[in-house]
């Protein structure tokens, strides 16, 4: 890649870096940390997964309103949270017949909101 005058879209970027200086390596947490948090993102990747999250944001959900919800057939939508499930974003329980699912942390709630938020900005 050249170095130089680069253009964002509006006015040309001149290539500042600084051969001479070398930047600290910033300290990373534990490897099983970082490979938990890529399997976490990695159980979130999917689109109708993130739909699920967004369900069940308002509370705990059965496989067929989250079907009638997201318009897509029931086993996809119980191999989508069997991957939610198996990566500690939801559990279930019974309840009845049927089996309910919610979410087990906030925090990756806002994970995916944040995302769907910045995609929307796009």
């Amino acid at each position: 890649m050249p170095s130089g005058p680069r253009s964002t879209g509006s006015d040309p970027v001149t290539d500042v870096h600084d051969a001479d200086h070398r930047a600290s390596p910033v300290p990373l947490p534990p490897e099983h940390v970082v490979s938990a948090a890529g399997e976490l993102l990695r159980a979130l990747s999917a689109p109708l997964r993130i739909g699920i999250v967004l369900q069940l944001r308002e509370g705990p959900r059965c496989v067929h309103e989250l079907v009638d919800a997201l318009g897509v057939t029931q086993p996809l939508v119980s191999q989508h949270l069997r991957v939610l499930k198996s990566s500690g974003v939801v559990s279930s329980h019974r309840q009845g017949r049927e089996m309910r699912y919610e979410l087990l942390d906030g925090h990756l709630l806002n994970i995916v909101e944040a995302a769907v938020g910045h995609a929307g900005e796009q």
